[in-house]
């Protein structure tokens, strides 16, 4: 089981790898074909079920054309945390 701590972050990198999948139109059978993946990988991966390694999150990426960094980006995580906060805030006082 993964740590608590770690949970949010992974749930960050799952979240940005689909909307790296999307931005770029692909399906999932598509990015699977590229990266040299099943479908059922890609799958487990953006529903949360696997927990992909390294190496699977560089032929993601590759498959992409995107840098891995791109998904941890902790700064983009941040802002989306900032985001949600000032318009709570903005219901709350409007």
């Amino acid at each position: 089981m993964i740590e608590f701590k770690y949970k949010e972050q992974l749930d960050f990198v799952i979240l940005r790898l689909k909307e790296e999948r999307v931005k770029a139109n692909m399906s999932q059978i598509e990015l699977s074909f590229a990266a040299g993946l099943s479908q059922n990988q890609v799958n487990c991966i953006e529903t949360g079920k696997n927990i992909p390694n390294l190496y699977t999150i560089i032929k993601l990426c590759d498959a992409l054309k995107i840098r891995p960094e791109i998904l941890f980006s902790t700064e983009e995580l941040e802002r989306k945390k900032a985001k949600e906060e000032i318009l709570m805030l903005v219901k709350k006082y409007m």
